[in-house]
């Protein structure tokens, strides 16, 4: 998939550098011929994708096989699970890319086009970024979702996955290589970073002149190692410390079941519920039978004096490390509050701007909960579960922006794309 140094000499460090400067160049080239494809070449490309990860269902399963095995007592449980595939993996991993097929294409649509009083005609265009560039660890499954997103909005890819999972990336590399090959684009339009060399991410981070938006997926460290030293735009987002506020109007079994849900459907991911909000009206009918189904699920609850006080000595303390927590982990802060105002001032003080839900029977205080809470997804009445591509109707994801520029939530294909003006004329002049 890569391109490979034929220059000899020189140390580590600059090698690595002139073989992400070669994929560069070659993605740059593959780019524009992207940029141009027709919808059905994209289709075809990524159905043949599809089609060959069912066909090397055993190589790809003995790559991972080996990722796991070296893997195992260097990383936690929790980082083996995310790693391991297994045949219902891979099957959705291409049935995956059949949904993004199925998609509409975004590039080339127009939009807003308006007769001006000098007679031109003047719209927007949907046009792909370019060269999109994506730093993640561990979960192999992200190097044929990046894939099939960067393909179907029209723009070419480097990918660098993981050093855990980099031979499952090589062989998940492969397929992308053939289904291009075979839908006719060129395979330089995805490229997967072979070296494991962690001077490849500085390597990357600093070739604005081919790489034109960066995107990291991973843990805290790496994103904000991405985001301090990029020299392109970076679609990023640093924490999911995700709140659900209980309000004093909230139908109580509607509302412990959201709670239950937002925390325990799933402990390790950035939509994750990390602090619950309970109206303090409400706090004793409401925060008993929550905390024993929560508890029930093995979550540690931390609270507030109030909370403690309701519930008893076992819940442990909170304090401003516990609001500020993303714990991914079964383990919930918990805060009664006078009210929604107060309910929203702590999320801005304390939250991360990625996901926070209000349960509320009073469609007015629902209203004014969305308009200042000042979050990527914001919710009524439902789990912040919820925050994902795949949820929104987006097909595959490449992440979730908490940034307020140009991409903001999960980021889909309309994300991966900008807009240009065009005008349309009849020999005008000005």
């Amino acid at each position: 998939m890569s391109a490979n140094l034929r220059e000899p000499g020189g140390d580590a460090a600059s090698r690595v550098r002139r073989q992400i400067l070669n994929l560069g160049e070659a993605a740059r080239q593959a780019a524009r011929r992207m940029a141009a494809a027709e919808p059905g070449e994209k289709n075809a490309a990524l159905f043949a994708i599809a089609e060959a990860l069912i066909e090397q269902r055993d190589t790809i399963l003995a790559a991972n096989a080996k990722d796991v095995r070296e893997a195992r007592g260097r990383l936690d449980e929790a980082a083996v699970e995310r790693l391991e595939l297994n045949a219902s993996r891979i099957e959705r991993m291409a049935e995956g890319l059949r949904q993004v097929a199925a998609l509409a294409d975004p590039i080339g649509s127009l939009t807003d086009l308006n007769f001006r009083p000098s007679g031109i005609q003047v719209g927007r265009m949907r046009v792909p970024l370019g060269v999109i560039g994506i730093v993640y660890e561990s979960r192999p499954n992200v190097t044929a979702d990046a894939a099939a997103l960067c393909l179907k909005s029209g723009n070419a890819a480097i990918l660098r996955g993981g050093s855990e999972s980099a031979h499952s990336n090589q062989a998940i590399a492969a397929c992308i290589s053939r289904g291009l090959r075979d839908a006719g684009l060129p395979h330089d339009a995805v490229q997967v970073v072979e070296t494991t060399d962690r001077e490849a991410v500085a390597a990357m981070l600093a070739m604005p002149e081919y790489i034109d938006v960066i995107v990291p997926r991973g843990g805290k460290g790496l994103i904000e190692f991405v985001a301090d030293n990029a020299k392109m735009p970076v679609i990023k987002h640093l924490d999911g410390v995700c709140h659900v506020y209980i309000d004093a109007s909230a139908d109580r079994d509607k509302a412990i079941a959201i709670a239950v849900n937002a925390k325990t459907q799933r402990f390790g991911t950035c939509n994750t519920m990390e602090t619950l909000l309970v109206a303090e009206s409400v706090a004793e009918s409401i925060l008993e039978p929550l905390a024993h189904d929560l508890q029930q699920a093995g979550v540690t609850l931390r609270g507030c004096a109030a909370t403690r006080r309701l519930l008893g000595p076992e819940v442990q303390p909170a304090t401003d490390e516990d609001w500020a927590a993303e714990y991914l982990a079964p383990t919930l802060a918990l805060r009664i509050v006078p009210d929604m105002e107060a309910a929203i001032d702590h999320i801005e003080r304390w939250g991360s701007h990625h996901t926070d839900a209000i349960v509320t029977e009073n469609v007015t205080r629902a209203r004014t909960f969305i308009r200042a809470v000042d979050s990527a997804s914001v919710m009524v009445n439902a789990s912040t579960r919820f925050a994902d591509g795949f949820e929104y109707g987006l097909g595959a994801e490449i992440g979730i922006s908490t940034d307020k520029l140009h991409a903001r939530g999960p980021v889909g294909l309309e994300g991966l794309t900008s807009q240009k003006y065009v005008v349309f004329g009849d020999g005008h002049v000005r």
